[in-house]
């Protein structure tokens, strides 16, 4: 929907694949639902979901065996992100870094968007 010709929507590591594409094939999965919602300190929160079926809307990103789809919703707050999949002596997760994000928490689980994005 907000795609680029010979431009993926979002860019997935190689981390993030292998760590996405292993969840898949454990549970059974079709791929990862990334997408956004009202919440937080910063008004917005990203959302993941692994899902058993692919909803026709969402723009598809596929790398190394591993399928990211994103919501009809969140496609213009998420164009040009890169997800990651980092590791620490603390925790491990996804990361996302979004080029639209103009605030964040200090917490790192809620963002803000450019107001010309959450306004339309």
């Amino acid at each position: 929907m907000f795609s680029i010709p010979g431009k993926e929507a979002v860019m997935i590591t190689d981390r993030a694949a292998a760590q996405i594409a292993k969840l898949m094939e454990k549970d059974g999965h079709q791929g990862l639902r990334i997408g956004v919602k009202k919440g937080g300190c910063a008004g917005m929160e990203y959302t993941m979901d692994y899902v058993t079926e692919v909803d026709p809307l969402d723009e598809i990103v596929q790398k190394d065996g591993a399928r990211v789809m994103i919501a009809p919703m969140a496609q213009m707050f998420l164009f040009g992100t890169e997800i990651d999949y980092e590791v620490s002596l603390l925790e491990a997760g996804f990361k996302f870094r979004n080029p639209n994000v103009t605030e964040a928490c200090g917490c790192g689980e809620s963002i803000k968007f450019d107001d010309a994005l959450t306004t339309k």
